[in-house]
């Protein structure tokens, strides 16, 4: 019986598939997945703080409003009264991503005592009347639920063309 020949491989191209795949398993992974949720977090921002309610005072009261507009890329409420607060994308990059099971977190607060009250709505000081919520973390949220898969799809692609065309 005669021998067959099968031809020729060259394993080069499934040697760099190879490492290219590990890449990705390594921390590059762990990294792109904090930059996404930064990402995300930095969008949430700006949509919560496009619709936090600025107060209107009277010029002869001496109080200004934008305190709880401030307040949401402030560390402490005192911070957001002076009004020496960094923007939404400084803000986040110096927060903590925590990675819980195979989730990322990053906690988003406002410090000013009466964000809640703003948010959920409160009784009116007479306590005989209501005062409805803004919502506005509550609907920034919902809005961003709907877009992050599109935004984490775009940056996923854009990470994988990175890796596997090695720029």
């Amino acid at each position: 019986m005669a021998a067959r020949k099968w031809g020729s491989c060259d394993f080069r191209q499934l040697k760099n598939l190879q490492e290219k795949l590990n890449k990705l398993q390594r921390d590059d992974f762990q990294a792109f997945c904090e930059e996404a949720a930064k990402e995300l977090a930095a969008r949430l921002l700006a949509k919560v703080i496009k619709r936090t309610p600025v107060g209107q005072y009277e010029p002869s009261s001496g109080k200004t409003g934008g305190t709880l507009r401030r307040g949401w890329t402030a560390k402490t409420e005192e911070e957001a009264m002076k009004g020496a607060v960094p923007g939404a994308k400084a803000y986040v990059n110096s927060l903590n991503v925590i990675k819980v099971g195979n989730m990322y977190q990053i906690e988003i607060i406002n410090p000013v005592h009466y964000a809640s009250y703003v948010e959920y709505g409160h009784r009116t000081r007479d306590h005989k009347g209501w005062v409805p919520g803004r919502f506005m973390l509550t609907i920034s949220e919902n809005e961003l639920k709907t877009q992050a898969p599109k935004i984490i799809e775009k940056k996923l692609m854009k990470y994988l063309e990175e890796c596997f065309d090695g720029k």
